[in-house]
């Protein structure tokens, strides 16, 4: 896949809705833009991201994200087609496990 440069001003306001959205880089902050994204992010987003990681390269940066919510969590595990049990988030979530909405 032929990645596509685009501008970190691509990506929709309401991701950085806490931050100056300028102020990230697509590498130094990667792990950010993909969590933002893979939590908040319209489909547009999705495809920006898309094209200046690729797909394992967001699994990657995901894997390392410890509070992913299940639908998430099963979407990127899914479309990468990696082992859930990879994710630091699934990790976490199994050593602290709650009584209630199990």
């Amino acid at each position: 896949m032929k990645k596509v440069k685009h501008s970190i001003s691509e990506l929709n306001k309401h991701l950085f809705w806490d931050c100056t959205q300028e102020a990230h880089d697509w590498e130094q902050h990667a792990k950010f833009i993909v969590k933002r994204v893979l939590q908040y992010g319209l489909i547009n987003d999705w495809k920006i991201a898309l094209n200046v990681y690729g797909v394992q390269r967001i699994a990657l940066e995901a894997m390392k994200i410890r509070n992913l919510d299940p639908v998430t969590l099963n979407f990127i595990s899914t479309i990468s087609n990696t082992n859930i049990e990879h994710y630091t988030c699934y990790i976490e979530r199994q050593s602290h496990p709650t009584l209630w909405n199990s």
